[in-house]
């Protein structure tokens, strides 16, 4: 049976988010399915990030609901209505889909090492050697074998980010959740990252990447969304979205950007 006969991994309904009288998000309506890829696009202040955290309960949304493997997200449903999450069972859920940021917020009195293993022995109570041993693993599968002992300082920005993704699989998440994973990094550091990405979906990691790498979304997402003013402008294949057939405002931001920065689709940026 195929992914796509299957239950979503991810459901989102109905999504709205308002800060005070501003509503940033206004009705998201999106399925996600194991091993896809979904990168989410737009301008600034479309909401991209927001629906990131609000997937993760980073924020809260005043309406809608979000099911990972069928199971809601933040709240449970009583005779007395939707009620939050105790933070215990938020913790576990979130733990089910960890997170990515674009600072990477790594702790600097640590080793890279240290950062990676911190949830899995803390949190999760992993024996510390076992710990290391997946640590040291994982840091070597993200190209950083070598920089196991070193603190963030020591480390480019580049291979900061590549500790926080390997912080992120230590947790062994259903869903990895990117914002922006490369927008604080120089333009010659940004390639390695994308690299550990790209190899995370070729090994059929399900992932949402919030991203202004139109190369990189045109290469490995699945599905790409297009957000504008808090709504869902348009959802499909990157053939769709890059294409003649998306939708009027797609077709004028995806032009805009690669007249900006010269991009030719199919190659990465």
């Amino acid at each position: 049976m195929s992914i796509m006969m299957n239950s979503p991994l991810l459901s989102i309904r109905d999504l709205h988010k308002s800060f005070g009288h501003i509503e940033v998000l206004k009705g998201i309506n999106i399925d996600i399915h194991k091993s896809q890829v979904f990168g989410f696009i737009g301008a600034s202040g479309s909401g991209k990030s927001t629906l990131l955290r609000c997937i993760n309960m980073l924020e809260v949304p005043q309406v809608g609901s979000i099911r990972l493997a069928g199971e809601l997200v933040g709240f449970r449903d009583t005779p007395r209505g939707r009620k939050p999450l105790p933070a215990r069972d938020l913790s576990r859920q979130r733990r089910r889909m960890a997170m990515v940021f674009q600072h990477f917020n790594l702790w600097p009195h640590r080793t890279a090492l240290e950062n990676v293993i911190e949830g899995p022995v803390v949190v999760q109570g992993m024996d510390r050697d076992q710990a290391r041993e997946m640590g040291t693993t994982l840091l070597r599968k993200v190209g950083l074998e070598g920089r196991v002992h070193a603190y963030p300082s020591r480390l480019s920005g580049g291979q900061q980010q590549r500790v926080a993704i390997a912080r992120a699989l230590a947790l062994q998440p259903e869903i990895i959740l990117f914002d922006e994973p490369t927008s604080a990094l120089d333009p010659e550091l940004v390639g390695e990252v994308l690299k550990v990405i790209r190899d995370l979906a070729q090994e059929g990691m399900t992932m949402i990447i919030v991203t202004h790498e139109m190369g990189f979304a045109h290469e490995v997402c699945d599905q790409i969304v297009f957000l504008a003013d808090g709504k869902v402008e348009d959802l499909g294949p990157p053939a769709h979205i890059f294409g003649e057939q998306a939708a009027p405002r797609t077709r004028e931001f995806t032009r805009r950007y690669m007249e900006r920065h010269q991009i030719e689709m199919g190659r990465p940026e």
